[in-house]
């Protein structure tokens, strides 16, 4: 549900993104600020057209704001900072819910997993001097700024063809649009770099999660590729920038669309 969840948010957070862009106005950090409403609207049931459908609870509110300026609104005595004292750079999200619920429902959780946040705290409104809210309970998530999710939001605004998929992948194949194989016939139709990509010798590997791979030329020499920023470290990149990209990251697509190095979430995929 997690997965479906964070594609249901990264939708709102682009629909904000296009008729809400006023709440990003002010900040360095707008795929943030467009996520932080789009969680509100989802819990709220304000958002439309979601991609799954999103349990709504009557008498849920959404709340966040920068968790330092909070602590400096409400002082570092209160019961909210025993068990996480005060982040810099986070947001904190402080969902009300009916006191009738024992447990924090099932929604809020499974949308707070899909944005990566973590809860902090649990409990009664009234004991945090909620007053407007003082017959229900609430429940508190932190949330960092410059969360992986904030540039699948980014990408999805520069190139919505070619975002990336819950679960690292690409939702778009960028360069040749196929699967090349030792001896497909579709081998002689490939335009030059690709051809190099896919005839010469490279070791490629996967450097850290969120899309950098290094590969390795039979010559010795080694580039940096980043298939999500897509770009190379290669004087081919760097000069001529070609159209579809280098042989470097046709090369490192190639290795991963056939299931020979993890893709950039770190897996392989279900069917290598």
């Amino acid at each position: 549900m997690t997965d479906r969840y964070l594609t249901t948010v990264l939708d709102e957070a682009e629909r904000v993104a296009e008729h809400h862009e006023q709440v990003a106005q002010s900040s360095d950090h707008p795929e943030h600020e467009y996520l932080r409403y789009a969680v509100l609207r989802l819990l709220e049931g304000e958002a439309d057209d979601t991609s799954v459908e999103v349990p709504q609870i009557d008498g849920v509110t959404v709340g966040y704001g920068e968790d330092d300026a909070m602590c400096n609104s409400w002082d570092d005595d209160v019961e909210w900072w025993e068990t996480v004292p005060p982040q810099e750079a986070c947001t904190r999200f402080r969902v009300f819910y009916p006191d009738e619920y024992d447990a924090v429902p099932r929604v809020i959780v499974d949308v707070m997993a899909a944005l990566g946040a973590w809860r902090v705290w649990t409990g009664s409104a009234a004991a945090c001097g909620s007053y407007d809210h003082r017959e229900r309970r609430e429940v508190h998530y932190l949330w960092p700024e410059g969360h992986p999710v904030e540039a699948l939001v980014a990408n999805r605004l520069q190139d919505p063809e070619a975002a990336v998929a819950p679960d690292g992948g690409r939702t778009g194949d960028v360069r040749d649009r196929m699967v090349v194989t030792e001896h497909s016939t579709q081998h002689d139709d490939l335009e030059p770099r690709t051809s190099r990509a896919v005839d010469e010798s490279m070791a490629v590997s996967l450097l850290e999660k969120g899309g950098r791979y290094e590969v390795r030329s039979a010559s010795g020499n080694w580039y940096e590729v980043d298939v999500i920023s897509e770009s190379c470290t290669c004087p081919d990149w760097r000069k001529r920038t070609p159209e579809g990209g280098c042989k470097h990251l046709r090369r490192v697509d190639q290795e991963i669309k056939q299931g020979r190095v993890p893709r950039p979430d770190g897996r392989l995929p279900s069917n290598s």
